[in-house]
């Protein structure tokens, strides 16, 4: 007997919103508990804190106030624990930190209709995130960004992931969190690297999708890199809703295709960061990337050189080295191997992003391996002259 093939097709709607404020978890700041309004439990919403150390390290006090905050609303919300993570990379190829996330989700009886809440960096976010999405099939998520990196970009998209057999992100889900707040308060005690670091995110998606953009960040350099932080709201608000935008509006918001236009310049900043042992932060890397990226863009031909001087000028004035850690030949084809390992990412063909003007996307799906040498050459001939 033959049967026939049975076909559904399902469409479900996802909402997140990122919320702004300052000092989240004071007394008297509601933004926190107002998430929970809504979703009428029976009883208070229990609460797994996740702590990226460096936050703690600058702000002392903070692990008193969350518990204080959930005891005041106790009504609402119930804590459970602190858990404290080293920041940095580091936090995303310890296989430790995502089986303790897992024990005390376990051990705390953190079931779908409770919440992790993730307070730090970028990669702190991420390796939560691994762990919450993958505990009883996906738990309640709550981000709360404290780098600049994190607030316009890491932690306001669907991704979360950790690191294994050298590879970035290598392992990972696509998982909608609940929530994202930014706390400005967070950002003032940011080391000088961290506070430039998430601004090459924003040159990122500005590059490949609004010229406007561009130019603000270019004609606000020098107050970014002086840590003008009304000028730094500005960025990372924009930044943040383009990269929101994309993802809901781009058509392919967990990735299924080849196209990553949020990826532009990452095929080299994500070996950078493995042939340099992750001493160079994720913003660094992607700065390098770009500059790479838009060097190569011009020897095709896509961008004029005037174009190239201005993205190389920003990138500078900020404060960024954009010259790259390649001394000799075997360095060289060192960060080359990236571009294999981002297509096997992708999967697929090959689809690198380049730009074929300010704000205008272009992707190529090959690479012409002696003109990116020429372009290596190129980036450092003119970075080095600075120096």
């Amino acid at each position: 007997m033959e049967l026939k093939t049975i076909t559904q097709t399902f469409t479900v709607a996802y909402t997140y919103q990122l919320q702004f404020t300052q000092g989240i978890f004071e007394a008297g700041n509601n933004t926190f508990v107002n998430l929970f309004k809504n979703i009428a439990p029976e009883e208070p919403i229990k609460l797994l804190f996740v702590i990226d150390d460096g936050v703690l390290t600058h702000h002392t006090d903070l692990a008193s106030q969350i518990k204080a905050y959930c005891f005041k609303y106790s009504d609402s919300i119930t804590y459970t624990k602190n858990i404290v993570i080293k920041g940095g990379e580091y936090a995303k190829h310890q296989e430790s930190y995502v089986a303790e996330v897992l024990q005390e989700i376990n051990e705390n009886a953190i079931c779908r209709h409770s919440f992790v809440v993730a307070i730090g960096g970028g990669a702190v976010i991420d390796m939560a995130g691994y762990a919450a999405a993958i505990a009883h099939r996906g738990v309640k998520f709550i981000r709360i960004p404290t780098t600049v990196l994190a607030q316009n970009d890491a932690a306001v998209g669907v991704k979360n992931g950790v690191n294994a057999f050298k590879k970035k992100n290598f392992l990972g889900t696509f998982s909608v969190p609940f929530a994202i707040i930014n706390d400005t308060n967070f950002l003032s005690t940011l080391a000088q690297r961290d506070w430039i670091s998430g601004i090459a995110e924003a040159i990122k998606v500005a590059l490949i999708k609004d010229a406007s953009f561009f130019h603000y960040i270019v004609e606000n350099a020098l107050a970014l890199r002086n840590r003008d932080m009304p000028v730094m709201q500005q960025v990372i608000h924009k930044c943040a809703g383009m990269h929101m935008e994309h993802i809901s509006q781009g058509g392919d918001p967990f990735e299924q295709g080849s196209s990553r236009p949020l990826d532009f310049g990452h095929w080299a900043a994500h070996k950078l960061e493995y042939l340099t042992t992750f001493d160079l932060r994720h913003g660094e890397a992607v700065a390098k990337g770009i500059a790479l990226d838009v060097t190569y863009a011009h020897l095709l031909g896509l961008i004029s050189k005037e174009a190239l001087s201005q993205i190389w000028s920003v990138l500078e004035a900020i404060g960024f080295d954009i010259s790259l850690p390649v001394n000799n030949k075997e360095d060289e084809t060192a960060l080359l191997v990236g571009i294999e390992e981002f297509r096997e990412h992708l999967g697929g063909k090959l689809t690198i992003t380049l730009i074929a003007g300010i704000g205008i996307k272009h992707d190529v799906h090959s690479i012409d391996m002696n003109l990116m040498r020429q372009s290596i050459g190129k980036l450092n001939a003119f970075a080095n002259s600075k120096k």
